[in-house]
C-alpha cells in the first residue's frame, strides 16, 4: 500500500467510521511521559479516555489516575470503542508486544519512545497497521515544541542555507532505578535519550550514510550503563553529533539543538520554557532580518503533548496525513540502532 492509497483509506474510513470524541486507553503508566499523556488525554474533548492499563509494577495511584476505570488488555483489544490504543510502559520490549497486540487488533496506535530494540518488529507493526488501514504515530518529545518547529521550519525553508551541520545535546541526572532499566541496552542513554534528537537530525537532514557511536560507561555506579555517549552522523555534504549524558545536575537548562547552514545558524537553547531562540544570519531570510535575532518563547496555553494527540485525532476523524512518514520513523530506527551497536545481522 504506498502513502496515496493509505491516505486515501483514512479518509474513507473516516467518512464511514464513527463521529464524536476518539475512544482511548493508555497502556502502562511508568514511562517518563505517561502522566503527562493520560492528562493531556483527559483535557482534551477531542478524546473521551476509556481508562487504563496497567502494566505490572507501575504506578496505579495519583491524582491524573483518579476516577479512571482500569482495564485489562484484553478488554482494550476487544472493545470497539477503543480507537487509539497509547503505549506508555517503562518497559520499551512489552511496549512493543503492547504495540503489535493493539495494531492487530486494527487499533490505531501511539507508541513512546524508543520503539522497542528490533528494526524488523518496528518494520512489520508499520505493516501491520497500515493493511488495516491504521497508523503508529511515535512519541519523538520534540516534534510539535514550538521552538523545535522553529529550528525545523528555519532548516526546511532554505533560510539557513545548504545545511553542513547539526549538532544538539541531552545531560539529565537520572536515579539508581533508571539507570538499571537503560543499562539492559548496549546504547543505554543514548537509545533512551538520544532517540529525540536523531529524529531530528533525521527530519533535517535524512538517512546518513555513515554513523559513529561512543557508548561509554564513566560513572561511579558499577551497572554497565553507557552514561556518556556520543553519536556522530556523516552526509555526503553534512556531519551531525549528538551527546548524551546522565551527569549534570542542571542538565535541563544546557540541553540545546542547533542547525548550521551557509546563510547562516538556528539555535535553540534551553527546550523547557520560555525556550531562547537564537537566529543568526548573513541575509535576511524567511521572516528573520540579517544578524541576530532573539526571541523568547513563552510555554503554550495548552497542556504538553495535547498537539500530538489532535494531529492523531484529525488523522482519525478526517483521514488527515500524519506528518511524520512511515519511511522516516524507520530511518530514525534504524540510525538510532546503528548509533548504538544495537542493530542484528537480519534488519
Amino acid at each position: 500500500m504506498n502513502r496515496r492509497t493509505f491516505t486515501a483509506s483514512l479518509a474513507g474510513q473516516a467518512a464511514a467510521g464513527p463521529a464524536g470524541p476518539v475512544g482511548a486507553a493508555v497502556i502502562g503508566t511508568g514511562h517518563g511521559h505517561a502522566l503527562s499523556k493520560i492528562r493531556a488525554l483527559r483535557s482534551m474533548t477531542g478524546y473521551g479516555l476509556r481508562g487504563i492499563c496497567l502494566h505490572p509494577g507501575e504506578p496505579a495511584t495519583g491524582e491524573v489516575l483518579t476516577g479512571l476505570r482500569r482495564l485489562t488488555l484484553r478488554e482494550v483489544i476487544e472493545d470497539s470503542s477503543v480507537e487509539l490504543a497509547v503505549i506508555e510502559s517503562a518497559d520499551v520490549m512489552a511496549n512493543l508486544d503492547y504495540a503489535e497486540k493493539c495494531a492487530q487488533a486494527g487499533k490505531f496506535v501511539h507508541l513512546d519512545k524508543p520503539p522497542g530494540a528490533s528494526l524488523p518488529r518496528l518494520r512489520n507493526l508499520f505493516s501491520e497497521a497500515a493493511r488495516r488501514g491504521r497508523i503508529v504515530q511515535m512519541g519523538y518529545q520534540w516534534r510539535y515544541h514550538p521552538a523545535f518547529q522553529r529550528v525545523m521550519e528555519a532548516a526546511r525553508q532554505g533560510w539557513l542555507g545548504s545545511i553542513y551541520g547539526f549538532s544538539a545535546s541531552i545531560d539529565k541526572l537520572i536515579d539508581v532505578k533508571e539507570r538499571q532499566l537503560l543499562a539492559r541496552f548496549p546504547g543505554g542513554m543514548m537509545f533512551s535519550e538520544g532517540c529525540h534528537l536523531v529524529d531530528c537530525a533525521v527530519a533535517v537532514l535524512g538517512m546518513p550514510r555513515k554513523v559513529t557511536g561512543f557508548m561509554r560507561h564513566d560513572g561511579l555506579n558499577q551497572d554497565g550503563l553507557a552514561d556518556n555517549t556520543l553519536a556522530i552522523l556523516e552526509y555526503d555534504r553534512a556531519i551531525a553529533g549528538i551527546t548524551v549524558a546522565g551527569f549534570h545536575p542542571r542538565g535541563a537548562s544546557h540541553r540545546f539543538v542547533e542547525v548550521r547552514g551557509e546563510n547562516g545558524s538556528a539555535r535553540l537553547q534551553p527546550y523547557t520554557f520560555p525556550s531562547r531562540l537564537t537566529i543568526d544570519l548573513s541575509k535576511a531570510a524567511g521572516p528573520y532580518q540579517a544578524g541576530l535575532t532573539e526571541i523568547d518563547i513563552p510555554a503554550p496555553n495548552e497542556v504538553p503533548y495535547t498537539p500530538d494527540f489532535r494531529e492523531m485525532a484529525n488523522v482519525i476523524r478526517n483521514g488527515s496525513r500524519p506528518t511524520y512518514s512511515v519511511e522516516h520513523d524507520l530511518n530514525t530506527h534504524e540510525t538510532l540502532l546503528r548509533i548504538c551497536g544495537m542493530l542484528g545481522p537480519s534488519h
